[in-house]
Formats: structure tokens, sequence, C-alpha cells
């Protein structure tokens, strides 16, 4: 939805789907969050249900976090090459796993 109001200019309605869709898909991005997205974010940038899995299997693999999709969104970004640190750029990512259970965990191994 942010992604979609700033490629527009100003605030629209979608219909959000897709894995990450219940931390990450509300239908219309604040007008507060709007107007500080337009001034301070450069880029915003999409990734697919499968990086999003993919990230979160590998958070498990190398660091044994549970992430949920949303949680591992940022990460699938980084890992899949949707963004792009500049040279010498410093990058935080914060992983949540609080909004999975663990059987939607398991299913990403089965």
């Amino acid at each position: 939805m942010l992604h979609a109001a700033l490629a527009a200019g100003d605030r629209v309605t979608i219909s959000p789907t897709g894995l990450a869709a219940d931390s990450l898909g509300a239908a219309r991005v604040g007008a507060l969050m709007f107007g500080i997205a337009r001034h301070h974010i450069s880029q915003c940038v999409l990734v697919s249900d499968a990086q999003i899995r993919d990230a979160q299997r590998r958070l498990w693999q190398e660091l044994q976090l549970v992430s949920e999709p949303g949680g591992a969104a940022a990460f699938a970004a980084l890992l899949a090459g949707s963004y792009r640190p500049e040279k010498d750029e410093r990058v935080g990512v914060v992983i949540c796993g609080a909004n999975t259970t663990m059987e939607a965990f398991a299913g990403l191994f089965a």
C-alpha cells in the first residue's frame, strides 16, 4: 500500500494479498504516515512471497530465528537484490516473529 501510494503521489486504496498481507497489508496508508514517507523515504521495494519464504528459511538456518512473513520482508529485499545498499551504507533490519504459528513456520520446511 505504501509502494502504491508513493508511486501515485497520493494515498490510494488497495486490496492487500499475499503471504505478508496480515502484518503489512493495510488497505490504505494513514495520512500522517504518508506525509512522513513522502518526504523522508527515497525508495520502497516489493518482494514476492517466494522471496519472503526464502528469507524466513535462511533466518532459521543461519541464525535460528523464527520470523513471520512481514518480519522477514526487509531481509528478503536485501537477499533478493530488490534493495541494494550504497557503498558504505549501514543497513539495519528489524526481524519479528510474533505474528506466526509454529505450524505455519514448520510448513516452510515441508
